[in-house]
């Protein structure tokens, strides 16, 4: 077997073990850019994300003062009270937002554990500034379809 397809499926058993640790053990998400709209990806996402037990804290600036999902929605991550636990940052931005986004939960909660990317949202830079500070991280996936598979 090639050197680097070894090094391939070393990494997904090593993210499959993450994802499995994170669907269990996760307890409070602050999902960026959730959307009020039914229609739209986030939105199904977090519904699903609260069936499974797990609170889900939107932020969307646009919103900021409303409610999602029986939810108050925030502008920003600084804007979530500190003690509210959130140990996942789930971002539907795209990817040019995503190091910004870092650099903000990275500054501002101190409960957090991971960084979450969805579909086609990465930023490799961003991810090893918060892997460097011990965060987990994983992109460019959903929990909507990881998290069934270890649960």
């Amino acid at each position: 077997m090639p050197s680097n397809l070894a090094e391939r499926i070393d990494d997904d058993e090593l993210v499959d073990r993450q994802i499995a640790g994170i669907a269990r053990e996760i307890n409070v998400v602050a999902m960026v850019g959730l959307s009020p709209n039914q229609d739209r990806p986030s939105w199904g996402v977090a519904r699903y994300l609260q069936s499974q037990g797990i609170r889900v804290i939107p932020v969307n600036p646009g919103h900021a003062g409303k409610s999602i999902l029986d939810e108050l929605v925030y502008a920003d991550l600084s804007s979530i009270p500190a003690d509210a636990g959130v140990e996942m940052v789930d971002i539907f931005r795209r990817s040019e937002a995503v190091r910004s986004i870092v650099d903000e939960a990275v500054a501002k909660l101190s409960d957090l554990r991971v960084i979450w990317t969805q579909l086609d949202v990465r930023d490799d830079e961003a991810a090893a500034l918060a892997r460097g500070r011990g965060i987990t991280v994983i992109q460019d996936r959903c929990p909507k379809i990881e998290f069934p598979r270890f649960l």
